[in-house]
């Protein structure tokens, strides 16, 4: 997903810095734009430009990839001093892991530093269809155009637990993705979270991301999910932290308004790939469609995913919130906020044929907010797309990659 916004990018003054979970292809994608690479988790490599930053960097044919750059942090000094000298576009790429996007090392980099986050693989980038950024389509009311052969209910189950990450999404033997998935999962519990600077138990951790997962798309509260692992406040804390920083847990932020009261404050939970959340809660098709609670947090989580993708290739993009009344009275699954250009709205339904009673908070939340109010959508398995009320609409997922 980060294609696009490398070659957008790469027309800045500034370096790029590439971020994202493992195995999402960070330094494959980064590669197809690089004209030399230095592979900074090789001994050798390392060691050359940890003696002398500077004069490795020097007279090297741009773009220059530097991967896994926290392992020779003084690198950053040296891009700084380059950057600054000949600040012609697209001369450095770094890659490296989330938890490096904090490392205080990173100071060097401000103001010279662009950001891009890779994002497990997107449906539509699976499809190979050109993207369009369907949220500003539906805030100005734009024509949105539908697949000729949109999936049903289990096509769409399926898609969801195929996940986003290449080497599960390229493997055609289902019994061979799940193992994969598995592999990644058990990887991450027993492997990596010591490799960042924590020594979580595997098995405690394990528990805590299994409940994560089972409250995917909801408000879990952080004592529900310490409880559920047996484990306590503090520890519960270090293992957001952990998991946060290997990729696979992604937050909404609830939207604010002076023209609401009583809006719930709590963070909407995600895991940010729907195919290691089967790995997690141990489920399959079969599993999910026998089961409407798991449908339904399945297929939220699958289409804010998607989202969240895609807005990471706007350039001031919408903020992406959920919205929940205190009461519990109204609650909108998803609030793409443009700011000063208004707010969509959307519900994620489970149903081929939505009706008014399905945008019933949408319709709430239109005659609260008035001209602020954009447009609202309610997402549906069906395949047709059709108006329910003033300035709402049912359209199927699949307009996601259309």
């Amino acid at each position: 997903m980060a294609d696009a916004r490398i070659e957008f990018l790469a027309e800045s003054p500034a370096a790029l810095f590439v971020t994202g979970a493992r195995a999402t292809g960070k330094t494959t994608t980064a590669r197809r734009h690089a004209a030399t690479v230095i592979q900074l988790d090789d001994a050798e490599e390392a060691a050359a430009v940890r003696a002398d930053p500077d004069a490795a960097l020097r007279d090297l044919k741009p773009p220059v990839l530097l991967d896994e750059w926290q392992v020779v942090p003084e690198v950053l000094g040296a891009v700084k001093r380059a950057v600054d000298t000949d600040r012609a576009s697209g001369r450095f790429i770094l890659s490296g892991s989330i938890r490096s996007a904090r490392d205080p090392s990173l100071w060097p980099g401000t103001g010279r530093l662009l950001p891009v986050t890779m994002h497990p693989m997107t449906v539509r980038e699976q499809f190979g269809t050109i993207g369009v950024e369907i949220l500003e389509l539906m805030r100005t009311g734009d024509d949105i155009r539908l697949p000729t052969d949109p999936p049903d209910l289990r096509g769409y189950v399926e898609l969801a637990l195929n996940g986003g990450f290449p080497e599960a999404v390229l493997e055609n033997q289902p019994a061979r993705r799940d193992a994969w998935l598995d592999g990644y999962l058990g990887q991450m519990l027993n492997r990596d979270p010591s490799t960042l600077g924590a020594s979580p138990d595997s098995a405690r951790l394990g528990r805590f991301f299994g409940a994560y997962a089972l409250n995917t798309a909801g408000l879990a509260t952080d004592s529900t999910l310490n409880s559920a692992a047996a484990i306590n406040h503090r520890t519960g804390t270090a293992y957001t932290q952990v998991l946060s920083d290997l990729g696979v847990l992604a937050e909404l932020s609830p939207w604010h308004s002076n023209r609401l009261t009583r809006l719930v404050k709590g963070r909407k939970r995600l895991v940010a790939d729907t195919g290691l959340w089967a790995a997690a809660v141990g489920v399959d098709t079969a599993t999910v469609m026998s089961n409407g609670d798991l449908l339904e947090r399945l297929l939220e989580t699958f289409v804010i995913n998607q989202l969240r993708a895609e807005t990471a290739l706007t350039t001031r993009g919408p903020q992406l919130c959920h919205l929940r009344v205190a009461d519990g009275r109204h609650e909108v699954d998803l609030i793409a906020d443009f700011g000063a250009r208004g707010i969509v709205a959307i519900e994620i339904k489970a149903t081929n044929a939505p009706d008014t009673s399905d945008a019933r908070h949408l319709m709430w939340l239109r005659d609260e907010l008035g001209p602020q109010f954009a447009a609202g959508v309610v997402f549906h398995v069906g395949r047709r797309k059709y108006h329910l009320s003033e300035q709402i609409e049912a359209i199927p997922i699949c307009a996601l990659w259309a």
